[in-house]
This record gives structure tokens, C-alpha cells and sequence, in this order.
């Protein structure tokens, strides 16, 4: 499954250049050659998996006020392109259902980030993965990756087949036990807080280093050279050039 993992990845689409969790970001990912996307599932009050990153409306759509205060029929009304710029005016926050019919029209791979409002951790897992398996290809790759532990092992119950990665920013000390108990497949780090010696401490662990989020060609150089084996990227296509050979 993550044979075909690239090295690059497009972050919440291609945020870059579009409203970062929407259908128009992940198409702009695809138009820009991205081979993967990696988005963020969190629910509604009313228990619908939908495309957002901050336990909060107010940075990206025209809402105020925590995620799962909102029903999905009036999360639906929001406007998540306007604060980005005039020409996605009415772009709306898609649900899980939509964005997955999109990625696999598209023949991209999926990393899907568990993103739960605090306290909401298991049945966020429940719901966003009992709502993608049905929809899932088997022949198409997906990565299931979450910062909150009780997340991956809700994957590794329900889904155990499909890769986890455990993201990592501060890592607790018994990272390492915690990525075997969960069987995780990646461990997904903050390339800031990266060095040499860190990344070939993820590495011993014989799991692939993934890391967030990248948009300068010369960074993404010095983390490949460290053993890297993939990058998030909020500029896919803008990377790849610069990269070149190297991407």
C-alpha cells in the first residue's frame, strides 16, 4: 500500500493556491501533479464527516464558533473560499462522502488525517472511517494518520489493514512503545523540529519519515539527504519544479 508513496504530498490539497480542505484545493492538487493528498476529517454536531482543520469555523469559512456546535445544513451555507480569495467565493466545506468521490475520480492517493475536536476522539475515528471503507477502492493506496493516539487504535480495530501514521510534534518519551502498540506504518514529524540525528531515530524504528509541512525546496533537499522518505506540501507543483530530479 505505501509502495507507492511519493515524495510529495499535497497538504489540505494544494493550500497554496486554494482554499485548503475544499474540492477546488484537491483538484488544484491533481492539476498541479500531485499523486497524494492529505486532508483533515473532523464531525459536525449531527455526526457528518467533513473536510476542516481547526476545531474552529473562523479562519476558513464565514462561520464562528467550534465545528461540532454546527449541524451539517447550516455548516453547508458557510462560505470556506471567500477568505482566501474572490474567485472562490462559494466554495463550501465538502463532506467526506465528497471529497472521497472527487480523489478517486481524480486517481489520487489519500492520506486521511483524524482531526477530532478535543474530546470527540473515538467516535470521530468511528464515524470518518465507517463512512470511508465502503467508498475506499481496495486498489487505491490510503494512509490513515491522526496525532491522537485512541484515533489509531480505532483504525487499527476497525481497519487494521489499512497503514497509520502516527504524527508526531512533541513526541512523548515512549513514542517509540507507542508507535509498536498501535502498529504504526509512518511516523509523520515537524520537519522544524527535525535534524539528522532525529530523523535516523525515526528511522531505526524500520517505518518511513514523513514530514510537515515543506514549501522550500532547499529544506525539502537537506530532509531527503537525512532519509526522509516523503514531504507535506502546501505547493505540490511549485516544489517539484524547483526540486526537480529531486522531487
Amino acid at each position: 500500500m505505501l509502495s507507492t508513496l511519493p515524495r510529495l504530498i499535497g497538504h489540505r490539497g494544494a493550500k497554496e493556491n486554494a482554499p485548503e480542505n475544499t474540492l477546488a484545493s484537491i483538484r488544484e492538487a491533481a492539476r498541479q501533479g500531485a499523486r497524494w493528498v492529505e486532508v483533515d476529517v473532523m464531525l459536525t454536531r449531527d455526526q457528518r464527516p467533513v473536510l476542516i482543520h481547526d476545531d474552529t469555523l473562523d479562519r476558513t469559512t464565514t462561520g464562528t464558533g467550534p465545528v461540532p456546535l454546527m449541524d451539517l445544513a447550516d455548516l453547508r451555507q458557510l462560505d470556506a473560499g471567500r477568505w482566501f480569495d474572490a474567485g472562490f467565493v462559494g466554495e463550501r466545506v465538502p463532506t467526506l462522502e465528497e471529497a472521497v468521490a472527487l480523489i478517486r475520480d481524480l486517481g489520487l492517493g489519500l492520506n486521511l488525517e483524524i482531526k477530532p475536536y478535543p474530546g470527540q476522539e473515538e467516535i470521530t475515528a468511528e464515524v470518518a472511517l465507517n463512512s470511508l471503507r465502503p467508498l475506499w477502492p481496495s486498489d487505491r493506496p490510503l494512509l490513515l494518520s491522526s496525532f491522537e493516539v485512541p484515533c489509531l487504535d480505532v483504525a487499527q480495530r476497525l481497519w487494521p489493514e489499512i497503514p497509520r501514521g502516527y504524527l508526531l510534534w512533541d513526541p512523548p518519551a515512549d513514542w517509540a512503545a507507542i508507535a509498536d502498540r498501535i502498529g504504526a506504518a509512518t511516523l509523520n514529524v515537524d520537519q522544524e523540529r527535525q535534524t539528522a540525528d532525529s530523523v535516523a531515530e525515526y528511522r531505526a524504528t524500520g517505518r518511513p519519515v514523513l514530514s510537515y509541512t515543506v514549501n522550500d525546496a532547499d529544506r525539502a533537499r537537506t530532509l531527503f539527504g537525512w532519509g526522509v522518505s516523503a514531504i507535506f506540501t502546501d505547493a505540490p507543483g511549485r516544489l517539484a519544479r524547483e526540486l526537480g530530479p529531486d522531487a
